[in-house]
């Protein structure tokens, strides 16, 4: 399994978000290019970027940005957030990113996903479909950066993507993200269970490398970790298992 740092932008800065939760906010003192450097020189070979500005209300404040870390070239860059049309991904993709990752457009326009995948191929697109568990236990998929919850289950969701040719799938429990709570190994177990062909991605209450070694265990093919990583609760030497390059 392979260990994807993440950095999260909104305003040009690194933050993380509690649950996906705007208000709850942590601003981190460091540029996105060094971060990117620091994840690189760990031996990291993928770093996940997501614009939460473009999430949120499709605000292009951070262009600049994901110009700037495309350019670099040091790793692969899997872009995502607010990419809701054809012609973002598009973009997105020509300015240098290795992966798109489609959120919303995922379950709302799956034939636009299918064209996507077709014109660049299933390993230049990554599904996210993040989830919040119901009363039943069902993950139900929400989109338009988490505040619209639909009655769609992550199951129908995946099922759909596969006829189209989506091959990678990232999922994230909402209500463990950014918590270090632990991810959701019962979920994650369950979509190995039913989809074990898939590339999946695991994202949501990563806090240390027990819980990375009990997602490679899982049988994962990636998981993507932010809080952990930038306030360096988890030894360098604990990460090197799950980094190509150390």
């Amino acid at each position: 399994m392979r260990l994807i740092p993440a950095i999260d932008l909104r305003g040009g800065k690194c933050v993380r978000l509690r649950q996906g939760d705007f208000s709850a906010e942590t601003v981190f003192p460091c540029a996105p290019q060094d971060l990117l450097e620091r994840y690189r020189s760990w031996g990291a070979d993928w770093v996940h970027v997501v614009d939460l500005d473009a999430a949120r209300d499709g605000a292009a404040t951070n262009t600049t940005t994901l110009d700037a870390l495309a350019a670099a070239g040091k790793v692969h860059l899997q872009v995502g957030g607010g990419l809701r049309t054809r012609a973002a991904v598009e973009a997105r993709l020509n300015r240098g990113a290795a992966r798109a990752v489609l959120g919303s457009l995922a379950v709302t326009a799956p034939l636009e996903v299918a064209a996507l995948v077709q014109a660049f191929g299933a390993q230049r697109v990554t599904a996210a479909l993040d989830v919040r568990i119901d009363s039943h236990g069902t993950p139900r998929v929400a989109v338009h950066g988490w505040r619209e919850q639909t009655s769609i289950s992550l199951w129908d969701a995946v099922s759909a993507l596969m006829q189209h040719g989506v091959r990678h799938v990232l999922c994230t429990d909402v209500g463990r993200d950014g918590m270090l709570d632990g991810p959701n190994l019962e979920l994650y177990t369950e979509a190995m269970q039913r989809y074990p062909h898939l590339e999946w991605q695991a994202s949501g209450g990563i806090r240390d490398a027990a819980d990375l070694h009990a997602l490679a265990a899982i049988g994962l093919a990636a998981a993507i970790s932010g809080r952990a990583l930038l306030e360096d609760r988890i030894a360098h030497a604990e990460l090197r298992p799950f980094l190509p390059n150390a």
